[in-house]
């Protein structure tokens, strides 16, 4: 079994990221040799510029992130800090996420977190720095999700740093030195990007019939939105009718134990991790977030992506990608065509559909649970959230997938807000539960302890592919010759709770599923492929797909299956020198052997048998 130590990307941190020109020093925050109890946050780097700490304490200020920095000289800087007000677009009160910078142990003459509901750079004044090597730490003073970026430090009264996105990158990469040219982290058969159980099945898949796979994952761990880190169950079945050795490795990596917003163990993020690593095949990149191709005609001829950690940046080459990520996020930068929001009905007739297309989409999950303790465990009661009441307010324990925000709004460029939005929520409705309810007594040994900060989307863009699978396919039972993976969950579509949009009509945070009942039914192929990116696969919930029958096949058990086939596909297209299209057209017949066979442990015992869904007609 490889370990981590032989990956390019680690989880380990080496050394802090920081630059220094004659006058001025750049410190990323991110890098920080100790980030303490603060985490490191990438969701919005494509937003913002950067990933960055954030002080995740659920009410309780975590322990400091400190770091060593090196200055060319001692004696006067000028402190800029990067961060923002992250409730200040729902409030005027005191600002949840307020933070010090300590140097050498002791707080600047600034109080940061304050100001501006955007990112930008907060002067921290004038500091004397008495050493060349210089302590820094992060002081978090609320446990309320304080953030910072970087810190600049100074010599020139006059400096003034930029912040429009563009410039700010280009300024990052010449303050930490990171070259234009990215490193060449290979040549690989197949490249997937993506780390969720769609991405981590075809890298297996892949790799068992002989592909060389590079494995791009943008978290610390694996398995999306069934990590550790999001909390959802698997869902849906494995192991039907046409292909019955479909989900094989699904039941071979996939945890043994359901429910959403469940402890850590739960999902068993050891489990894929170790799977990925058995595999002499796979290269797995953690930490590390695609955000480029280069494109040779209508292919992909590489994927450029960056180190979380240090900001460096690597090149990886093959014939044959794969798009994981469920946002399509390749497939839009190499000019895939894709479809946002909701079809009108007159585009696939379906029933379902609305009249007029519109921009809703289904949202986000930010789940969360407390824990009952033998003493009071005080919560503040914080002015800064959205207003409670008897009415509005939700004395529960646990909130699970109904906890749903971003509804209707664009989560691949605002998604920091619905995340955002969806952790206020619980801070207010826990807030007033603990200290002005009818029911705070019972409550009062009850302690907030997990609320998730990644949040769990179900919907943004879907790729166009060969074929789009709309509602009357999955109505009518219309099986394809070229069907693969099978979708076994009804059409289960989201929509804003009505008595919670009533109450919270600018921004509910509760809603309702609306069920349609299906068949078992065969994905074809060939809306696991692009239609005019000639050599991207896809499985997620970004497959070519309208927004309707996106309510089947968006459950993970059947995107784990999906990248079985696409794994499958990879091995095709490496034997036969061909595109997923040439597997279609020409090479059908060894998808359908391979499918027959399956990839996974056929000697273990199918343990994939919690949330199969109850409506599925027989």
């Amino acid at each position: 079994m490889k370990t981590l130590t032989t990956l390019i990307i680690t989880l380990i941190l080496s050394q802090t990221l920081w630059a220094k020109s004659k006058e001025t020093i750049f410190v990323e925050a991110e890098s920080f040799s100790n980030t303490g109890g603060w985490v490191i946050d990438q969701q919005f780097i494509n937003e913002m510029g950067s990933p960055y700490l954030m002080a995740h304490g659920m009410g309780i200020p975590v322990k400091d992130a400190e770091t060593i920095v090196k200055f060319p000289k001692t004696g006067k800087y000028y402190l800029f800090v990067r961060t923002k007000d992250w409730a200040a677009q729902w409030s005027d009160a005191e600002a949840p996420g307020r933070f010090q910078v300590l140097i050498n142990g002791k707080p600047v003459n600034k109080t940061f977190g304050t100001e501006k509901n955007d990112w930008d750079w907060i002067k921290g004044g004038e500091v004397e720095i008495t050493q060349k090597e210089t302590s820094i730490a992060l002081h978090d003073l609320s446990g309320f999700n304080g953030r910072c970026d970087a810190l600049i430090f100074s010599a020139d009264p006059e400096f003034n740093p930029v912040n429009e996105l563009n410039a700010l990158t280009a300024y990052r990469h010449k303050m930490l030195g990171i070259p234009d040219k990215p490193k060449n982290a290979g040549t690989y058969d197949f490249v997937v990007v993506g780390g969720g159980m769609g991405g981590v099945c075809a890298a297996i898949s892949a790799a068992r019939l002989g592909v060389k796979v590079a494995l791009i994952q943008n978290r610390p761990v694996l398995g999306g939105n069934n990590s550790s880190e999001v909390r959802v169950h698997l869902g849906a079945r494995i192991k039907q009718d046409p292909w019955p050795n479909l989900g094989n490795l699904v039941n071979e990596i996939g945890p043994e134990r359901g429910g959403n917003a469940q402890p850590k163990d739960y999902y068993e993020d050891d489990k894929k991790l170790k799977a990925v690593l058995a595999e002499k095949n796979i290269t797995l990149f953690l930490n590390c977030n695609a955000d480029g191709v280069e494109m040779e005609g209508n292919k992909i001829a590489a994927v450029t992506a960056q180190s979380i950690i240090t900001g460096e940046r690597f090149i990886f080459k093959a014939p044959l990608f794969a798009d994981c990520t469920g946002d399509g996020t390749i497939g839009v930068l190499a000019g895939a065509d894709f479809m946002q929001g909701r079809e009108s009905r007159d585009v696939f007739g379906e029933p379902t559909a609305p009249e007029v297309s519109d921009n809703l989409t289904m949202g986000a999950s930010v789940q969360w649970f407390s824990n009952k303790k033998e003493k009071p465990a005080p919560f503040p009661d914080i002015k800064w959230g959205i207003e409670m009441n008897e009415e509005k307010s939700h004395a529960l324990t646990r909130g699970d997938w109904d906890w749903e925000t971003g509804m209707g709004v664009d989560q691949t460029k605002d998604f920091e807000r619905v995340r955002d939005y969806g952790m206020l929520v619980v801070f207010s409705n826990w807030s007033y539960i603990k200290n002005h309810s009818s029911v705070k007594d019972k409550f009062a040994n009850e302690q907030l302890q997990w609320v998730a900060f990644i949040a769990g989307k179900r919907e943004t863009r879907r790729l166009v592919g060969d074929y789009v699978l709309n509602e009357n396919d999955l109505r009518n039972h219309t099986v394809y010759p070229d069907g693969t993976a099978p979708t076994t969950w009804t059409m289960d579509l989201h929509y804003p709770h009505p008595e919670n949009a009533e109450l919270f009509p600018d921004a509910p945070f509760r809603s309702i599923a609306k069920h349609i009942e299906i068949y078992p039914y065969p994905i074809p192929f060939r809306c696991l492929y692009s239609k005019n990116v000639d050599n991207l696969l896809m499985a997620g919930r970004h497959i070519s797909v309208s927004h309707v029958a996106l309510g089947t096949t968006r459950l993970m058990r059947t995107i784990g299956m999906m990248g079985e086939v696409i794994g499958m596909a990879a091995s095709v297209c490496k034997k036969e020198n061909t595109t997923p299209r040439g597997i279609y057209n020409n090479y059908f017949a060894q998808m359908e052997k391979l499918m027959d066979k399956g990839v996974g442990d056929t000697s273990l015992p199918n343990k994939q048998t919690y949330n199969l869904g109850g409506t599925l007609k027989k």
